[in-house]
């Protein structure tokens, strides 16, 4: 780790920041740019639905503030409720991007929890994949769906914490566990994430990055909330690669050896 080796593969996208960062909710471009080079991503979300990236001239474009040769984007498909809806906003996205492959798939089932909606977003996957995108998928924490995905070819799994936007932090970690054992692609924990903690969480269990967005957003000082964000994904993923000690549920070791303590009577 300390020597830059541990790096974040998606496909065969090589990235040192495990931290990916929503570019929507924020008061201005000027505030997300100055929270994203705070949380030190890589890789920003883009909802083409939602953000202007030179559709209209008359207004900023996001690509002024996170230009491409400095960030790597990630169309998404934010406020899709259909495979037919998702596929046709990120062939819009490709088309803006100059043939950008790189994509974050979510189909979500209403507009009350923006839960994901899995047979929908099944069948979007199996047709961009077939397309040549590189899939990366907001799901369910269902470790067989999360299987199915992979097995469709997509390049993630981003199985949610909790609902979007409720900073509840990861309500289920045993699920998110038993994703982790049977997948083989990158596993990022995405949407519910409300603080470092919750981040530094996620990161010990093993996961292998976190996408946020609201948790920065609607921080009260939201550069600094990125700041505590990218810390905590660096303390997780040390932590997950140390090894943490054994969980000892019914007995207490003292933290310093008591063999050979000065006038202790041998035994």
């Amino acid at each position: 780790m300390p020597d830059g080796s541990d790096e974040l593969l998606i496909g065969e996208r090589r990235f040192s920041s495990r931290l990916l960062l929503g570019t929507g909710k924020y008061r201005d471009f000027k505030e997300t740019r100055e929270a994203v080079l705070a949380s030190g991503a890589q890789i920003v979300t883009v909802a083409i639905r939602r953000t202007n990236l030179g559709q209209d001239p008359a207004q900023p474009s996001l690509l002024e503030y996170l230009p491409p040769s400095q960030f790597t984007l990630l169309p998404n498909t934010a406020g899709c409720y259909s495979a037919i809806d998702a596929v046709r906003t990120l062939r819009l996205a490709r088309e803006l991007l100059d043939d950008h492959r790189l994509v974050k798939l979510e189909v979500l089932g209403d507009a009350e929890s923006l839960y994901p909606n899995m047979p929908e977003t099944v069948a979007a996957a199996k047709t961009l994949v077939a397309e040549g995108f590189e899939v990366m998928v907001y799901c369910s924490d269902d470790p067989i769906q999360a299987r199915v995905l992979e097995d469709v070819g997509c390049v993630a799994v981003m199985p949610l914490a909790s609902l979007i936007g409720s900073g509840m932090g990861i309500v289920n970690p045993w699920n998110l566990e038993l994703i982790l054992r049977r997948v083989r692609v990158p596993v990022i924990v995405d949407a519910g994430v409300g603080t470092a903690s919750d981040v530094a969480i996620a990161m010990e269990l093993g996961c292998a990055g976190v996408l946020l967005n609201s948790a920065v957003a609607h921080a009260r000082l939201p550069a600094l909330m990125a700041r505590a964000m990218r810390l905590g994904v660096e303390a997780g993923r040390a932590a997950f690669l140390a090894g943490r000690m054994p969980k000892k549920a019914y007995g207490a070791a003292p933290s310093s050896p008591t063999d050979g303590m000065i006038g202790r009577p041998e035994t």
